[in-house]
């Protein structure tokens, strides 16, 4: 009987492209599914301490949807450091504003917040629109 546990190396990992259309879907259910592939979680290969997970590519970012009343009560809030720098913004007026970055700080709330998981965001691709320049890497639907 062999007792050995195979480590992946960054060298033996193979990365695959996921499309995704963020139209009338959630967006924390979305953020956690899109958490999951960046992570490599899906993977019989993963590993915590490796970046083993696959690139994704999110469309139609300004369509997505929240429950409740989200779009006025959910804030985003930030600090400069100087007096009175505090700045606040609600979840609708961001969305209306830059759509993919309610999406992209959703996704980075979900992943390890170290060098890794800031490793992990870059594989992230965000549009509000459907159109993208990743043809070339001949992307899949996510199921």
């Amino acid at each position: 009987m062999n007792a050995k546990t195979h480590a992946v190396r960054e060298s033996e990992i193979e990365r695959r492209w996921y499309v995704v259309d963020a139209a009338d879907q959630t967006l924390g259910r979305l953020a956690s599914r899109i958490a999951r592939i960046l992570e490599g979680k899906h993977k019989p290969t993963y590993s915590p301490n490796l970046d083993s997970g696959d690139h994704v590519i999110v469309l139609n970012a300004g369509k997505i949807t929240v429950t409740s009343d989200k779009l006025e009560s959910k804030l985003y809030i930030r600090h400069s450091g100087h007096p009175q720098g505090l700045k606040q913004e609600t979840l609708g007026h961001l969305l209306a504003r830059r759509p993919e970055e309610v999406i992209r700080r959703a996704v980075k709330g979900m992943l390890p917040h170290t060098r890794l998981g800031a490793q992990q965001l870059r594989k992230l691709k965000i549009y509000a629109g459907t159109d993208h320049p990743h043809q070339a890497q001949r992307p899949e639907p996510l199921a």
